[in-house]
């Protein structure tokens, strides 16, 4: 069963409710001296700019690999959250850091790595039992399935 729901398609398998997001980029301008613009569905992002100065000259705006960056650590601390969940914990804070790398690839450029750094307190598991689950949750993100580099994670504390 489909149906359309405050502007996302959403697809019904069983209870959990399947769905695309969207976004939208412009480019004005070609090569270094283009400007680009970015903006998301939900309206977080709107028009948003972007372009080589930001992308590798730390100009303000924003760049793909740190866009990315915010979706895999998203996904992944919720896949966790939800994982903890499902094994009976309750109670906790879960903090993660995403390190998207991007390296020369030829005559053009490539997403080498994403780096997870996990900070988490849960009420009561033991640290391997928590390193266990964390493992399982990066494997099973749809962020980090995704991604075709590698995925590394470390536990902070």
């Amino acid at each position: 069963m489909a149906r359309a729901f405050g502007g996302a398609f959403l697809i019904y398998v069983g209870e959990v409710p399947m769905t695309t997001r969207s976004a939208s980029a412009r480019y004005e301008g070609l090569g270094k001296d283009g400007k680009g613009h970015v903006s998301t569905q939900s309206g977080v992002l709107s028009d948003n700019p972007y372009g080589f100065n930001t992308r590798f000259e730390n100009e303000p705006g924003t760049n793909p690999e740190e866009l990315v960056a915010a979706a895999h650590a998203s996904c992944f601390t919720m896949a966790l959250s939800f994982a903890l969940a499902k094994e009976g914990y309750t109670a906790g804070t879960l903090e993660t850091d995403a390190a998207v790398t991007l390296d020369k690839d030829g005559d053009g450029f490539k997403v080498t790595k994403s780096a997870l750094k996990l900070k988490g307190k849960v009420e009561g598991i033991d640290p391997e039992e928590f390193k266990r689950i964390a493992e399982e949750a990066k494997k099973s993100c749809p962020i980090s399935k995704l991604l075709n580099a590698e995925i590394t994670l470390e536990h902070v504390g």
